[in-house]
């Protein structure tokens, strides 16, 4: 393999690279069309962080696994995710194209590269978002039973899920999950300004009933309950680390924007670094109060901060947590299916999917078929599996995509040092090593289940590339015509 010449690329094969000299920030009149400013970009990300690992993974890991050290658990994680959103951070004002990991890794570790990460995120988003909204139905439900609302069990959960009292011969499907999937295809074909729009007032609103809770809680807090701070040891917070780990992404996704930023290259590496920043703080003043107003063994791992303020008298506030909750963790859907339908975009702009996936909305240019494709796809993952069994696919592949980006940025600064980098990742190469080690460390956590599921649907993406994408990609092309 050779480096750049003439601005083409001379690799061959399975590792030929996408000039980065040839990547531009896209053309409105085909492509994307430029809308987001910082904050948008910023409140993308923190949409796509802050969910579910405050209303209910802190709670759940200072109960069984850290008790008050869950705040050590969250720094670790968050620490560790900082070292992999310093290289993304890089790569966004360096390389501003829709596309974030799979990008990235078309162009400095190869074709081969690219396809394995793209490929696996499009599993991977798509199936965090049926996750996510498995998740918010469960909170709907709970909210129309504090306001005393039945609904026929038919539609209440995936087929095989309590309740079971379903007439015979009744099948089962988590409605409210599927719809919810639909409404944000159906958002994000709107234009990504309305989009923008919309998934910020979401993320005020939910920043605000999270720091409702911490400011009210702080009134409540007994200093007693610290004591003892790490009832597991150092080993259960650093346990704990591995398990919020998958609360303190979300910036990966939102990177996959960068196309559609106005000023991609100064504004991206801001957005990635703010967006964790403030996601981080949050959360570890959320823990603070989480465990200072009830001792960690009483803690409810499910409804943590509901029956926290119950059980100080403010059970009103219950209603509000999980319409918060229900804000909180709808932001996360905007940002992973806007994620996975801009690698599917990117990948068919490339010739690595068929083409007809690339076209974009004459008027509203986004990805409208993707879009609506994936929306399709998470609604029959949402409606029909468990949220257990969903869950298994979301893991492995984030932890892998840390890996390509983390591992290419370093490759990347000593291949092309006189590239002009918006955002150098400081600590080179140490900071980019510590995001490889510990993502490669938090995979021995997965199950054989997960592993098994994963090497299916990278076989099925290999029969894919070898059948199609090999040839039919863009740069197979042009090394033709040479």
């Amino acid at each position: 393999m050779t480096e750049l010449q003439g601005g083409r690329s001379r690799n061959t094969g399975l590792f030929r690279r996408k000039p980065i000299d040839q990547i531009e920030s896209g053309d409105e009149s085909t492509g994307l069309k430029k809308t987001l400013g910082l904050w948008q970009l910023t409140a993308i990300g923190v949409g796509g962080i802050i969910g579910a690992g405050i209303f209910s993974l802190a709670g759940a890991v200072a109960n069984e696994k850290a008790g008050p050290a869950v705040l050590i658990s969250f720094l670790v994680a968050g620490i560790a995710s900082a070292a992999a959103a310093f290289s993304y951070a890089e790569f966004a004002g360096l390389i501003p194209k829709a596309g974030s990991a799979y990008t990235y890794g078309y162009a400095v570790l190869g074709e081969l590269a690219g396809w394995f990460i793209g490929w696996d995120l499009l599993l991977e988003y798509t199936a965090i978002v049926a996750v996510v909204a498995i998740g918010i139905s469960g909170y709907f439900n709970d909210l129309l039973g504090f306001l005393d609302i039945s609904l026929p069990q038919w539609m209440l959960g995936a087929p095989g899920t309590e309740p079971a009292e379903v007439a015979a011969g009744t099948y089962k499907v988590n409605l409210f999950a599927v719809l919810l999937c639909l409404l944000i295809a159906f958002v994000l074909n709107q234009g990504m300004k309305n989009a923008a729009r919309f998934e910020t007032l979401l993320v005020y609103l939910k920043v605000g009933v999270v720091l409702l809770v911490i400011v009210v809680g702080a009134f409540h807090i007994n200093t007693g309950n610290y004591d003892p701070f790490a009832p597991f040891g150092l080993a259960g917070a650093f346990t704990g680390a591995a398990t919020v780990f998958f609360a303190v992404f979300g910036y990966d996704a939102m990177s996959t924007a960068a196309e559609e930023s106005k000023d991609s290259q100064k504004h991206m590496p801001k957005a990635i670094i703010y967006s964790l920043a403030v996601s981080m703080v949050l959360y570890v003043l959320a823990c603070l109060v989480l465990t200072g107003m009830v001792n960690y063994k009483d803690i409810d791992g499910e409804a943590a901060f509901s029956s926290a303020f119950a059980g100080v008298g403010l059970g009103w506030l219950g209603a509000i947590i999980a319409a918060g909750a229900i804000l909180g963790i709808l932001t996360v859907l905007f940002t992973f299916m806007m994620g996975a339908a801009r690698v599917g975009y990117s990948m068919s702009r490339d010739g690595l999917l068929p083409r007809w996936f690339a076209k974009t909305h004459p008027v509203k240019k986004v990805p409208s078929r993707i879009t609506w494709i994936l929306g399709a796809a998470s609604a029959v993952i949402a409606g029909l599996l468990p949220i257990g069994e969903a869950a298994e696919l979301t893991n492995i592949g984030i932890l892998l995509a840390f890996v390509v980006v983390c591992a290419a940025v370093i490759v990347l600064r000593y291949r092309r040092p006189d590239l002009p980098r918006g955002f150098k990742c400081p600590g080179m190469p140490v900071v980019p090593i510590i995001g490889i080690a510990f993502s490669i460390w938090l995979t021995t956590f997965l199950t054989a289940e997960t592993w098994l599921r994963f090497g299916i649907w990278f076989a099925v993406g290999l029969l894919v590339y070898f059948a199609y994408s090999r040839r039919n990609s863009v740069l197979s092309k042009q090394q033709s015509t040479d």
